[in-house]
């Protein structure tokens, strides 16, 4: 069936190229372009874990997906990305480590990640005339204006110091010594290379920047199929301790803003920004949801809420803690305060706005922990039972 762009055109088949399209993103983005589209996806990653369900043979789209394991950072020489590239219609670029955890114990891993490996593919995108679209961040926004106000200022309450806007408002990280800030600088420096890319080359782009986008394969859980040791992101983080029946680890208290949204209606705003070349390129998008605005506090209560009334068990069997920043993740450690999403642009040039509210959100992502982990922690419980009382495990002590 023929489809068709914003503007009344005939939207012509691309070859796809997506750098870390094996990840969360990247693995609902492939199904999108195949279920929905008649586009080929060529996926690069170094992991098809996520992705394996639309690698099957004699699959009706079996001969429009590739993948390739690649892992960028050691393809130095860029043997096997070029080509790549070079073969596509368009690129877009989703690799990047973007677990909090790490942008303060692995810094440099950080700042390499996020922007010096993307540079090569910047410049194949000039070299062979490819458009890319770059996955950036809401990191790069920062702290607010309103962060800084005392909170019995008179302005406290004025939305628009707390709104984040592509192009008003400011980038504000933290000091040097606080290293959690390592992520927000490399993704500007990297949006700063393109943009000026784009003026001495002409490299046609479209910067995305996601707004805590959650569903179904984001993350891991610690010790099922991550490992222990690691702290993955907050949902995550929660959901894992829901199935366990331990506390939800609040961290200072919870007091961090965050709006969600629900990884397929993001989608659907990245397949517009693909298909509208003429009304995205050289543009900026926030994608996101302000009217899921929450403190984490409050997403940990909602959580709880929830996966009560999933597992038909009683609320109060679950808890919440309060855990130092420093204790959690270490030396270093610094947070914006709000994450709300101007939307002005993505509505106007694309149509976009998302609808699903939080609760239905959270849901969906609990429906499916639960029956993707729930035999495992079961395992896991009866591991435990063999060589302890199993007391402090099932009354939530850390």
């Amino acid at each position: 069936m023929e489809r068709f762009n914003l503007d009344g055109e005939k939207i012509k088949p691309l070859t796809i190229c997506l750098i870390g399209g094996g990840g969360f993103i990247g693995s609902h983005l492939c199904e999108k372009l195949l279920y929905k589209t008649q586009h080929t996806a060529i996926i690069i990653d170094i992991s098809s874990t996520k992705i394996k369900h639309l690698l099957r043979p004699y699959s009706c789209w079996f001969g429009r997906v590739q993948f390739h394991e690649i892992n960028v950072k050691r393809d130095t020489l860029h043997r096997h990305l070029e080509p790549l590239i070079a073969a596509s219609d368009l690129v877009i670029n989703l690799a990047a480590i973007c677990t909090p955890a790490n942008y303060n114990t692995r810094p440099l891993d950080t700042i390499k990640s996020n922007s010096v490996d993307a540079i090569p593919v910047v410049e194949f995108c000039i070299k062979y005339k490819k458009r890319l679209i770059h996955f950036s961040s809401c990191e790069v926004y920062g702290k607010t204006i309103g962060s800084f106000l005392p909170k019995d200022h008179a302005l406290q309450n004025v939305s628009e110091l707390y709104l984040l806007k592509e192009y008003d408002s400011p980038c504000i990280f933290g000091s040097i010594d606080k290293q959690r800030w390592t992520y927000a600088c490399a993704k500007q420096m990297i949006e700063r290379l393109i943009y000026a890319q784009s003026a001495l080359h002409s490299l046609e782009f479209t910067i995305v920047r996601p707004f805590n986008w959650i569903g179904p394969r984001m993350d891991f859980i610690r010790g099922i199929d991550g490992p222990r040791e690691a702290v993955p992101r907050v949902l995550a983080c929660f959901t894992g301790n829901l199935l366990r029946g331990k506390p939800l680890k609040l961290v200072d208290g919870g007091q961090s803003q965050r709006s969600f949204c629900y990884i397929k209606e993001a989608i659907e705003a990245v397949l517009l920004i693909i298909e509208n070349p003429a009304r995205a390129n050289g543009k900026i998008f926030n994608v996101g949801n302000p009217e899921n605005d929450v403190t984490i506090k409050q997403l940990a209560e909602l959580m709880i809420e929830v996966y009560a009334d999933v597992t038909k068990q009683p609320a109060s069997k679950f808890t919440t803690i309060d855990v130092s920043s420093n204790n959690f993740y270490g030396p270093g450690y610094d947070d914006s305060d709000k994450r709300i999403p101007d939307m002005t642009i993505i509505n106007r040039e694309l149509g976009w706005k998302p609808a699903m509210r939080l609760r239905t959100i959270l849901k969906l992502c609990l429906d499916h922990a639960i029956n993707e982990y729930k035999s495992a922690i079961k395992n896991e419980c009866d591991s435990l039972l063999e060589f302890h009382t199993g007391y402090e495990y099932f009354s939530g002590s850390e």
